[in-house]
C-alpha cells in the first residue's frame, strides 16, 4: 500500500538525513536530487526506497564519509579514477562532469571509476550531458545478480546501461538494467508480498522461481541462484543477448578501471567495490550540431507518429513517460511504501532527524 507524500517534505528529509551521516549541505542536496529523481520519474525500485540500503551501507562503513577521490591515470579524453569508497552519487557527478568537460576540449571524455557504491538512475548521469547539449553514455557493474545463459550461479550484475541525446521536444534517455529487472524492482515485490512473474529468476538449485523473498536472500548470502539476464532465461526470447551485454557493462566499468568484476563486488563487510564508466561526446565532431539535433528529433517524432499496435493509440520514445511524470510529481506528490515510510521513520529516529513530512 502506498501513500501520497508531499514531494518538497520528502526533498527537505533526505537532506536532513544525509546532512546527520557528517554529508555537507551541498552532499546532501546532490545524493538527495538523484535519489528522489527516481521516483519523480516513476522508479521506485531505485528511488527512497533505497534508503534502508543506503543506511545499511554508510553505517557498516561500505561507503566513506568524506571520501576524497583520485586522478590514478588521465589523458585528454580519459580518466581513471578511485572513488576511495566515497558515496556513488558524489562521485558519479563529478565523472561525468569531467567527461563533459574532455567532451568541449577534445570531441570526446570518457571516465573509469572504481572502489564506488551504488550510484542510483544511471540516466541522471546522462542526462546530465543530454542538458549541455552533449551525448551522454554511462554504465555501472553491481554485485552479481544476473545467472548466465543456462548457469544456475550469479555472475554479473544488474548492470545497468544509459545513453542521453539532446532531441525535441523530449531528450531521448535510455537507461535499463541487463537484468530482466534489477533488484530493486524484487525487493518491492518483497514488500508488497506479491510473486514474480514466472521465468524473472531462479532459486538456488537452478531452477525457475518466484518467491521474490527467497530470490533476495539467496542473492544476499551469496547462496545460488539470482536474476535472468534481459530477455530471460535460456534463449529463446534473447536472454543470450541480455547476458552478453552484461559482461560487455562489466568490461567497460571494471576490467579496464583496473576495479572489481560483478562477482567480486561486495564479497567484504566493508567495501562494495562497485565500478562505473561515463563517456561524454561533442557530437558537433560530426558536423553541424543543429542538423544533427534536429535530425534525431525528426526521427523520433516519426516513431511516434508511426502506426499503432492492436489496442494501443501512443508510441513512446525513450525518456518521454519519465518527463511528464516528473513535470506532475515535482510540485505534487510522490507515492511512497508504507513499509519503506515505517523505515525512513526508524531510520530518522536513530539518528536524532526530525521525520516531518
Amino acid at each position: 500500500m502506498n501513500k501520497q507524500i508531499d514531494t518538497q517534505k520528502v526533498f527537505s528529509f533526505c537532506e536532513r538525513l544525509f546532512q546527520a551521516y557528517g554529508f555537507s549541505a551541498n552532499e546532501s542536496k546532490i545524493i538527495t536530487d538523484v535519489l528522489i529523481r527516481a521516483d519523480l520519474y516513476g522508479i521506485e525500485s531505485h528511488g527512497i526506497h533505497r534508503l534502508v540500503r543506503y543506511h545499511e551501507e554508510i553505517t557498516s562503513g561500505q561507503v566513506t564519509v568524506g571520501a576524497k577521490t583520485q586522478i590514478i591515470h588521465e589523458t585528454a579524453i580519459s580518466a581513471a579514477v578511485d572513488a576511495n569508497k566515497a558515496m556513488g552519487q558524489l562521485v558519479s557527478v563529478e565523472g561525468m562532469k569531467l567527461a563533459m568537460e574532455k567532451a568541449r576540449n577534445s570531441g570526446c571524455g570518457m571516465v573509469t571509476v572504481r572502489n564506488s557504491n551504488h550510484y542510483g538512475i544511471a540516466s541522471y548521469y546522462t542526462e546530465l550531458a543530454a542538458r549541455e547539449d552533449l551525448i551522454g553514455v554511462c554504465m555501472t557493474n553491481t554485485e552479481a545478480i544476473c545467472v548466465p545463459t543456462f548457469g544456475s550461479q550469479a555472475m554479473t550484475g544488474t548492470n545497468a546501461l544509459a545513453l542521453a541525446m539532446p532531441a525535441d521536444p523530449f531528450v531521448f534517455s535510455y537507461d535499463a538494467s541487463t537484468t530482466v529487472v534489477p533488484r530493486g524492482k524484487l525487493e518491492v515485490y518483497r514488500k508488497n508480498g506479491e510473486p514474480l512473474p514466472h521465468n524473472w529468476a531462479l532459486d538456488q538449485d537452478g531452477k525457475p522461481c518466484t518467491d521474490a523473498a527467497l530470490v533476495v536472500d539467496n542473492i544476499i548470502k551469496k547462496a545460488g541462484g539470482g536474476i535472468a539476464p534481459l530477455g530471460g532465461l535460456g534463449t529463446l526470447h534473447g536472454g543470450h543477448k541480455g547476458y552478453g551485454l552484461s559482461v560487455i557493462v562489466d568490461l567497460f566499468s571494471a576490467v579496464i578501471s583496473g576495479g572489481l568484476t560483478s562477482n567480486y563486488v561486495n564479497r567484504k563487510p566493508d567495501h562494495t567495490g562497485i565500478c562505473h564508466y561515463f563517456m561524454a561526446i561533442d557530437y558537433g565532431i560530426f558536423g553541424d550540431k543543429k542538423a544533427i539535433k534536429e535530425n534525431m528529433s525528426k526521427f523520433l517524432q516519426e516513431i511516434r507518429d508511426s502506426k499503432k499496435a492492436h489496442g494501443h493509440n501512443r508510441i513512446y520514445t525513450h525518456g518521454e513517460k519519465e518527463t511528464e511524470m516528473m513535470a506532475e510529481r515535482l510540485n505534487g506528490t510522490i507515492p511512497v511504501n508504507e513499509k519503506t515510510l515505517e523505515e525512513m521513520q526508524k531510520i530518522a529516529t536513530g539518528l536524532g532527524v526530525d521525520y516531518s513530512l
